[in-house]
């Protein structure tokens, strides 16, 4: 009778904890972690050998990681499988953890969010890419969000990655340019929930965000957190709450690479948004204001490195936008 109420209380805590998938690995510490998006499957695709050749620990999708842009699975299905074809991602694939979540052309429909009809189907179509298990409690449940945990403690990594489309209310627009909605969602309540227990009382010692759309910057017209401020407030108000140690945030979509940067009282430490993309295709060289930016941005095919020492006090994360042929074009050092 003891050991099955034992099992009853396990299964219970189980279902309570069903909103995230973790990745543990109690021993070795994580040190290199490389991210990116962008990837049309119909395109060359040059980094590969690159990313291959770091070495990463964890490799980060960040969305669009195909152009689906359909409501057919069966599109859906094919594009991601000429993706996963590629020998040279296989090589990644067969060395490194890899992880992500989708932003919206792999989601189905450009700049959607929960009008797009197909969401939960698409959900599996991704799931299946990135090989998450049949039995994953990520199969379960509404959006894509997870949450991986890497290293024993004292040198653990969390990585979050937030699902922007699923439950995103509908851009407002004037003409063709987003404008800013007040009263308009990114998360949805569900997942707000879960990302604040996943933050509270975390004992991971670097937290990194990923998030298909940019979280900092505010002045382009294009998707972006800021499009919904409410959200994004809420946003930076919660890390301001929980206080999470060492946090970076990660974001793809923009077609070009750039570091953002601002000061979020009360959590201690600079907050940085590192966009990298895109993996096959980028803008031409352009001008945009951004008053959060540091440094330049990269209009060159690129995809984003962490490098963690944690033998340095404060500890320090180096984070690297790096292109084809062991190109770099940014370096950000991160004190915590």
């Amino acid at each position: 009778m003891n050991h099955f109420f034992t099992l009853c209380l396990l299964s219970i805590a189980l279902l309570a904890g069903c909103r995230t998938t973790r990745t543990e690995t109690a021993q070795q510490p994580v040190t290199t972690i490389a991210f990116g998006s962008c990837s049309d499957q119909k395109r060359p695709q040059p980094l590969w050998d690159d990313i291959v050749a770091q070495k990463p620990d964890v490799w980060i999708w960040l969305g669009d990681n195909i152009y689906g842009d359909s409501e057919s699975m069966d599109t859906l299905r094919a594009k991601y499988a000429r993706q996963k074809a590629n020998p040279v991602y296989q090589q990644l694939r067969q060395s490194t953890s890899v992880i992500g979540v989708w932003d919206d052309h792999d989601y189905g429909v450009n700049d959607g969010g929960k009008e797009y009809p197909r969401r939960k189907e698409s959900q599996q179509v991704m799931l299946d890419f990135l090989d998450v298990p049949a039995n994953s409690l990520l199969r379960k449940q509404e959006g894509a969000y997870s949450a991986h945990t890497y290293g024993p403690k004292g040198k653990r990594v969390k990585v979050i990655l937030l699902d922007g489309r699923y439950f995103r209310d509908p851009l407002k627009k004037n003409g063709k340019d987003n404008v800013p909605d007040p009263s308009g969602d990114m998360l949805g309540e569900s997942q707000w929930r879960w990302l604040e227990k996943e933050l509270t009382n975390s004992d991971a010692d670097i937290h990194i965000i990923g998030s298909g759309v940019q979280v900092l910057p505010e002045e382009h017209v294009y998707e972006k957190w800021a499009n919904f401020p409410t959200a994004r407030q809420r946003f930076l108000d919660l890390l301001a709450k929980a206080k999470p140690k060492g946090t970076i945030l990660l974001s793809g979509d923009r077609h070009m690479a750039e570091v953002s940067k601002v000061t979020v009282p009360g959590l201690g430490y600079d907050l940085f948004d590192i966009t990298s993309s895109g993996l096959t295709h980028v803008s031409k060289a352009h001008e945009e204001a951004n008053k959060h930016r540091v440094g330049k941005m990269v209009a060159e095919l690129n995809y984003g490195l962490i490098t963690i020492d944690w033998t340095k006090k404060p500890l320090t994360a180096i984070v690297n936008i790096n292109g084809d042929n062991q190109a770099t074009y940014l370096t950000q050092a991160i004190d915590f």
